[in-house]
């Protein structure tokens, strides 16, 4: 008998401290930061979309100066050959 009503206490015991430290509603302090974290996501989701906008302009910019480069070895090419036909 002694056993259980122990047993009781201590399940008792930890009910109460559950139920006062557990609420079901967030807090103002809770709400505000939720509210930051939010604001901060927006933020860095424009800066990350910023950055990929910049890194596709920069990769149009290398492909531009790539092909630039070709028709300029190309260009190269032809002068030599006409060089060495003279």
């Amino acid at each position: 008998m002694k056993k259980s009503l122990a047993g009781y206490f201590v399940a008792g015991a930890l009910l109460a401290t559950l139920a006062t430290g557990c609420t079901s509603r967030p807090n103002a302090e809770e709400l505000k930061q939720l509210e930051d974290l939010k604001a901060e996501i927006t933020s860095l989701e424009r800066q990350i979309a910023a950055k990929q906008s910049e890194a596709a302009a920069l990769q149009k910019a290398i492909a531009d100066k790539q092909a630039q480069l070709a028709q300029c070895e190309k260009e190269k090419a032809l002068v030599q050959e006409r060089l060495k036909g003279m």
